[in-house]
């Protein structure tokens, strides 16, 4: 088990009087600078371009700078730019404004992980990475029951990064919950895993199942409500958050308890496990890092041929159909 830090590790004090740079005010910027601000963080800024990043940040009472002058005036600094853009603009605007002892505060590892972004040595380099959408990362701070976050430090030039680090996760409001100590390839491995495996594994079986069905002469409709439009997954992935994977089938019928528990042994994951560790190689080695650069460098050709072939997929075809018949027909 990994170290995990709560409410009494950490201290405020810490970050509170620090000039803490928002570089990048969308839904996770906007909710972590509101809650660190309600936690007694001081001097909270934004750097952005002017954009309607910029005048909501102004409406919510924040200084907002060009992300150069942010970066100069900034003790900690918030990278909460997209993976594929950020080392950009941390060459361009960042780096060079950055006063050494200042800390880069990462939400994903993915840049450091594969050398996109080699901070220099004389900078703290640490992620507190909030595991939740913006709007939850405000909710649950305002509802008292906080957020997992996993938290990094990568380099310690000051003496001070998990000092800081700690104070930042305790003014988001993730260590009601806990802030989960990991490194920067932990956290970008596990990310990337599931978005290359567990979820094309999940959409594979979606996908088959749905044209299975079809072929059997099932309605759309009832296949799709059945599988996910009635949102009854959603309530399942919730109470196997909160009681266990398996602890919450007792919420279920004996029949679907025996069906699900007896048929789990039948499987045979002899092909997932293989493409699972397909996968983890491809990131591990750089394969895959590699591979979205090459797409990217190709003004992003395969990306938009991948995403035109889901559309024309069965499934995706009957979809708002479906959602159409499901809502009085008023859907779009």
């Amino acid at each position: 088990m990994g170290k995990v830090y709560y409410d009494q590790d950490g201290h405020i004090e810490a970050i509170q009087d620090k000039v803490i740079a928002i570089i990048g005010y969308g839904n996770q910027g906007r909710s972590q600078a509101l809650n660190m601000r309600d936690s007694g963080a001081k001097h909270i800024i934004v750097g952005s371009i002017h954009d309607e990043s910029w005048n909501t940040a102004n409406a919510d009472g924040f200084p907002t700078y060009s992300i150069a002058e942010a970066s100069k005036k900034a003790d900690i600094v918030f990278l909460l730019l997209p993976d594929e853009v950020a080392p950009e603009i941390y060459e361009r605007d960042i780096a060079p404004n950055l006063h050494p002892g200042a800390a880069l505060n990462f939400a994903s590892g993915y840049n450091i992980t594969y050398g996109f972004i080699k901070p220099a040595a004389d900078l703290d380099v640490i992620m507190v990475a909030p595991r939740m959408i913006g709007k939850g990362v405000r909710e649950t701070y305002e509802n008292g029951t906080g957020f997992p976050t996993f938290l990094v430090v990568n380099q310690d030039a000051t003496g001070h990064a998990k000092e800081i680090a700690v104070g930042l996760a305790k003014a988001l409001g993730s260590t009601k919950a806990g802030a989960i100590e990991v490194t920067f390839n932990d956290e970008t491995y596990l990310d990337l895993m599931s978005e290359q495996a567990i979820w094309p594994l999940i959409m594979n079986v979606m996908v088959t199942a749905f044209d299975f069905f079809a072929e059997k002469g099932l309605p759309a409709e009832a296949i799709l409500t059945e599988m996910y439009m009635s949102k009854e997954p959603m309530v399942m992935m919730e109470k196997m958050a909160d009681m266990g994977l398996f602890k919450q089938l007792p919420l279920h019928s004996r029949t679907s308890q025996y069906g699900q528990m007896s048929r789990f042994k039948m499987v045979d994951n002899t092909s997932m496990r293989q493409f699972i560790e397909e996968q983890y190689n491809k990131i591990v080695d750089g394969s895959f890092a590699q591979e979205w650069e090459e797409v990217k460098a190709d003004d992003m050709k395969k990306f938009d041929e991948l995403r035109a072939e889901t559309e024309k997929l069965p499934i995706s075809v009957v979809e708002a159909e479906v959602r159409k018949n499901l809502s009085g027909g008023k859907a779009n």
